[in-house]
């Protein structure tokens, strides 16, 4: 058995589509034995029997297990409204046809089981593309299928087994639009400061309970101010995080972070700093650590400052 077989039902806001069973033959008949029905189809003869039927059902089985078409029936409540099939063939596009009974007219039910049935198509089967035709006359039809993405691909002509004669067609044709790319994510541009003192040792400190990645440890800075540069921002955040005031002379850029997280891309400017004014201070109660510069990685770190410890320690 095809194993995308099992993947049906195919549900949608109002209809499943479902494989046929012979419990089906009668509504299949009556909804059928309608020229109005049968008349538009190519490969239904007039009037239509219920042997038909019975024999197009147990076919229709046999084809979906053997991953050769998948015809469904369209269902709404329980109740069929009408049938829907998409065709493999070799050297050839799939084609994709259907029918409604005539009093489900008018709500776009076609239209609704069409796009579920290439949707599950696309997914399932991973086709692109597929062709389908209408009758000239046909426009309700051709509607649908316009509607569905398909676009006319020339003139034809076919036999309809209903009209026992060969009927002029439009041919169309539809080609699965490509996925859409991700969307980029926002840009978020951030500036530390690795802070050195006399002995060589770099201030790390630790995100407080309540932000993001409370419990890491990392270099000192933030966000940049709108219309800020990163020096100038560095400087504003020494000094209401650490209570120490330094200058640009004194902030040397040496590396940058860039990495992705879920929902931005960080950006960030590594300055080092070995003179400022002041007593550093945690002003905003974050624990603070100076750190030799071997023990760096013995402090856990955001990911986006990991990278910048073995630089560092190598620079030091």
């Amino acid at each position: 058995m095809d194993p995308t077989a099992a993947e049906l039902p195919i549900v949608t806001a109002r209809l499943v589509l479902r494989r046929l069973v012979p419990g089906d033959a009668a509504d299949v008949t009556r909804l059928v034995n309608d020229y109005s029905v049968a008349g538009n189809l190519a490969r239904v003869p007039f009037p239509y029997r219920e042997q038909l039927a019975l024999d197009w059902i147990a076919s229709a089985g046999e084809q979906i297990d053997s991953g050769d078409a998948y015809h469904l029936a369209i269902t709404r409540e329980g109740a069929l409204v009408g049938c829907i099939g998409l065709t493999l063939k070799r050297n050839a596009l799939p084609e994709i046809g259907y029918w409604i009974g005539r009093k489900f007219w008018g709500q776009h039910l076609a239209r609704e089981a069409g796009a579920a049935l290439l949707g599950w198509a696309e997914r399932s089967l991973g086709i692109k593309e597929v062709e389908a035709s209408a009758l000239t006359d046909n426009l309700a039809s051709q509607s649908v299928l316009r509607h569905l993405g398909f676009v006319e691909n020339g003139p034809g002509v076919q036999q309809f087994l209903s009209r026992n004669r060969n009927m002029p067609v439009v041919m169309f044709r539809r080609v699965a639009a490509p996925p859409k790319p991700p969307a980029a994510k926002p840009i978020l541009l951030v500036v530390a400061c690795a802070l050195v003192d006399s002995e060589g040792r770099i201030l790390l400190a630790q995100r407080p309970a309540g932000k993001p990645m409370a419990g890491l440890w990392e270099f000192p800075g933030g966000k940049l101010d709108e219309g800020e540069t990163p020096e100038a921002a560095l400087i504003r955040e020494l000094r209401e995080e650490l209570s120490i005031e330094t200058q640009e002379s004194c902030l040397s850029p040496l590396f940058f972070a860039s990495h992705s997280y879920e929902k931005f891309h960080l950006l960030m400017p590594l300055y080092i700093c070995r003179k400022w004014q002041g007593r550093v201070v945690a002003t905003e109660g974050q624990a603070l650590a100076w750190v030799r510069p071997g023990k760096l990685a013995d402090y856990p770190m955001p990911p986006a400052d990991v990278p910048l410890v073995a630089l560092l320690r190598d620079f030091l």
